[in-house]
C-alpha cells in the first residue's frame, strides 16, 4: 500500500474505513496526557511509517478500560479526547482509530487480541510500544508476549525506552501524582506541554470585579485538578494569548468556603460568561491564605500578577 501523508489527520470511531489505517505502523494505548514518554513513541512511529510509506496509526480507547472494569476506581483524566487528538496531530500522526471500549474487547486473550485486532482489523506491518505495555484479558500480555506474536506473524515490533526525568520514569500515573501534589511545573516538564483544564464559565459573586480583578469562574471541570492554591497559566481567546492567574479553592478573606476555579485573564476585557474556556496550567505560585483586609489582598494579587506574567512569558 502506497501512502502519502495528508495535511489533516483522519479520525474515526471503530473500524469503519479500513483504507485509512490498514497496513500501517501502529501504536496502541490510552495515551492519557500524551506525555513525553508517549511523544517518544509517536516520534518513532512516524519515523517508521514514513520510511515504509505507510500511515502512522494510533489506536486508542474511549472510554478508558478501567471505566468498565472498575468504574469506582477510574482516575480523573489528564486530557480530554479532543485535546488528545490535537496533540496526536501535532506529532505527525496520520490516522486515529478510537475504539469504543466494550466488554467483548476486554475479554480477549493476548493471542486473540493480536489475531483479531492487530492482524485482522489493523493489518499492522509494525508496532511501536513502550516497555510497560500490557494487553489482553487481565493485562496478561506484555511486550515479551507481543514480541513473540509479532515474530510468529512476521511483523516488526519497536519497543521505545522509557523517558526518565529526575530519576523517575514518565508515566500517566507519575504525572497524575505530581498534579495531585500541586507540583504543576514538574508535571508540565513530564508532559512536555502545559496541563490543560477545560470548564464552563458560570456566574460567580463578581467580588473580583469590585476590587479590580474580574475572574471567570470555571465549572464542570472533569480532568484532574491540583490542590487548593494560586496558579499561573495561560489561555487563548480568538487567537490572542493571555496570561492567567488562577485561584483554586475557597476565598477565606471574604468568608467563602466553597471551592472554586477562578481565572483572571491579564489584559482581557470581554465577557466570557456562558462560554467554554481552556486554561493551560504552568506552575504553582502560592497557597491560598486569608488576608486581614481587601487592601492587603489587592497588594498580594498585584504581586501574583507579576509572577504569573513572568511565568507565562517564559513558557
Amino acid at each position: 500500500m502506497q501512502f502519502t501523508t495528508s495535511v489533516s489527520m483522519h479520525i474515526q470511531r471503530g473500524f469503519q474505513q479500513p483504507d485509512q489505517y490498514r497496513g500501517g505502523w501502529v501504536t496502541i494505548g490510552n495515551f492519557d496526557g500524551v506525555h513525553r514518554g508517549h511523544q517518544s513513541m509517536l516520534a518513532k512511529l512516524v519515523q517508521q511509517a514514513h520510511a515504509a510509506r505507510t500511515p502512522a496509526v494510533v489506536m486508542t480507547f474511549d472510554p478508558h478500560p478501567i471505566a468498565l472494569l472498575r468504574p469506582q476506581q477510574t482516575p480523573p483524566a489528564l486530557s480530554l479526547l479532543d485535546h488528545k487528538l490535537k496533540l496526536f496531530e501535532q506529532h505527525g500522526i496520520d490516522a486515529v482509530v478510537i475504539y469504543p471500549t466494550d466488554h467483548a474487547l476486554l475479554q480477549l486473550t493476548p493471542d486473540e487480541f493480536f489475531q483479531k485486532i492487530v492482524l485482522g482489523e489493523l493489518n499492522a506491518v509494525g508496532l511501536v510500544e513502550g516497555p510497560n505495555f500490557f494487553f489482553g484479558h487481565h493485562r496478561a500480555g506484555n511486550v515479551g508476549t507481543l514480541k513473540s506474536l509479532c515474530d510468529a506473524a512476521d511483523r516488526t515490533l519497536e519497543v521505545v525506552p522509557a523517558v526518565i526525568v529526575n530519576g523517575r520514569m514518565i508515566s500517566s500515573s507519575e504525572v497524575r501524582s505530581r498534579i495531585a501534589a500541586g507540583q504543576i511545573a514538574e508535571a508540565v516538564e513530564m508532559l512536555g506541554h502545559p496541563y490543560r483544564v477545560r470548564g464552563f464559565v458560570g456566574s460567580g459573586a463578581a467580588r473580583g470585579r469590585t476590587i479590580g480583578f474580574p475572574t471567570a469562574n470555571l465549572e464542570k471541570i472533569t480532568t484532574l485538578l491540583p490542590p487548593d492554591g494560586v496558579y499561573a497559566g495561560r489561555c487563548s481567546i480568538n487567537g490572542t494569548a493571555y496570561p492567567v492567574a488562577i485561584n483554586l479553592g475557597p476565598n477565606p478573606t471574604f468568608g467563602e468556603a466553597a471551592r472554586k476555579f477562578e481565572a483572571h485573564l491579564l489584559g482581557f476585557t470581554g465577557d466570557l460568561y456562558g462560554q467554554t474556556l481552556d486554561v493551560d496550567l504552568l506552575a504553582r505560585v502560592r497557597d491560598v491564605v486569608r488576608f486581614e483586609s481587601s487592601d492587603a489582598l489587592k497588594q498580594q494579587l498585584n504581586q501574583d500578577l507579576e509572577t504569573v506574567r513572568t511565568l507565562a512569558n517564559e513558557a
